[in-house]
């Protein structure tokens, strides 16, 4: 289970869900706060959250925070281990990812406490993370990476911005958090091709995706955005990032999607709702006025953008991203880029207002990306009016300004 961080006390879903899938009630967790700058309060609040809802939960004293541990013997510790191995249940809380990979996995090398985590996922326990938990779910993963825009430019290194994650969603699946919030899909595309990686997910904040196989299914309060690249393209003789042709997938709550199918399967409200689908005889979209996008990295603009574009009569919307204040010295500082955003083939979307506010599931939309060079400065003051107007060469001034002879 991916959890797209600040996930409340009161999702209620997710949390049970947890704990249904180690088991049910009584079910054994070990709590990692491994990754927190105060590992044992983040610790303690998960640790809350799932004894109040029927499991045994218990944290370890494995984090970089902890300055009396040993990191190099507690991964190594058989007490430890063995409570490890008889959980049903893993839990990483968020911080920094970093620090999760660099003591269970050191220079790339597995410890007996992460061959314990595997152990019990391999015997169908449940591993779960949020932010930072999250990050580690795949083999490759943000490590500590600068903003979104950076990441577009290229400006990024091995084992600084990138490193190894954990893998626990296998090797053909990349893995993200915070992703609609914050604009990620900005990030995780260029990782992408550059990993050679075809499918990423994205789960959003306060949400979750459990994964079980090939098989999606997201919870929570919003939603997780699919990527393929399957059928993509790019040409590298433009010496910075670019993108055509790659599909966009947003899943709202209760919906499922199989990663080997595409297959989506909408949830049962969305199924009651209004379908979607461009060039359908009842297709009767919304909306009817073009959008662009000031700024396509901004909070849930592209989700926003897709379920605005499946019910509109336009073909497609536009949008930028650029840095308006780019750091000195800045090579690429005028480098921004435009996205296209479009209806093609299976573009489908199903919309609900049952719940409350109209919410979409939207399917294979198409994403262009190019780069562009955009003015420096981007703006400047207004001229405003003239303090005084000198008049026109042929105009004779008033008899009481002309100069004496």
């Amino acid at each position: 289970m991916a959890i797209g961080g600040a996930l409340k006390a009161d999702n209620d879903e997710v949390w049970n869900r947890l704990i249904a899938l180690a088991g049910g009630r009584g079910a054994r967790f070990v709590v990692f706060g491994t990754a927190a700058e105060d590992p044992e309060a983040s610790a303690k609040q998960v640790v809350e959250q799932l004894q109040r809802r029927g499991a045994f939960a218990e944290a370890l004293p494995v984090a970089p925070k902890f300055s009396w541990v040993d990191l190099g013997k507690v991964v190594r510790d058989a007490a430890l281990i063995a409570k490890v191995r008889n959980a049903k249940g893993i839990f990483f809380t968020g911080g920094s990812q970093e620090r999760i990979v660099d003591v269970l996995y050191p220079g790339g090398h597995s410890t007996p406490m992460l061959e314990a985590i595997w152990e019990v996922y391999r015997k169908g326990g449940v591993v779960a993370g949020t932010s930072a938990g999250a990050a580690i779910m795949s083999t490759v993963m943000f490590r500590d990476a600068p903003s979104v825009i950076s990441i577009l430019k290229g400006q990024w290194e091995e084992g600084k911005q990138i490193d190894r994650g954990l893998g626990f969603v296998g090797p053909e699946l990349f893995v993200d958090q915070h992703f609609l919030k914050r604009g990620r899909f900005g990030r995780m595309v260029p990782l992408m091709l550059a990993k050679g990686y075809k499918l990423g997910l994205g789960v959003d904040e306060n949400s979750a995706a459990v994964i079980r196989g090939d098989e999606v299914e997201i919870l929570g309060h919003k939603g997780a955005l699919l990527v393929d690249l399957s059928e993509a393209s790019s040409d590298r003789g433009l010496g910075v990032f670019n993108l055509k042709n790659a599909r966009l997938t947003y899943l709202d709550h209760g919906d499922r999607m199989n990663l080997r199918t595409r297959g989506v399967t909408p949830s049962p409200v969305k199924l009651r709702g209004q379908k979607l689908e461009p060039g359908a005889p009842d297709y009767k979209p919304y909306y009817t006025l073009p959008q662009f996008y000031t700024d396509m990295l901004g909070d849930s603009t592209i989700s926003t953008a897709m379920s605005i574009l499946i019910d509109s009569v336009q073909p497609e919307f536009r949008g930028l991203s650029f840095e308006a204040a780019p750091k000195a010295g800045d090579t690429l500082a005028d480098l921004g880029f435009l996205f296209r955003l479009y209806k093609g083939p299976g573009s489908i979307g199903w919309s609900t207002d049952e719940l409350g506010p109209e919410d979409y599931t939207v399917v294979n939309l198409y994403l262009d990306v190019t780069p562009v060079r955009m003015p420096l400065p981007l703006f400047g003051p207004w001229p405003g009016e003239p303090r005084t107007r000198k008049p026109a060469a042929a105009e004779e001034p008033p008899a009481g300004e002309r100069p004496q002879q």
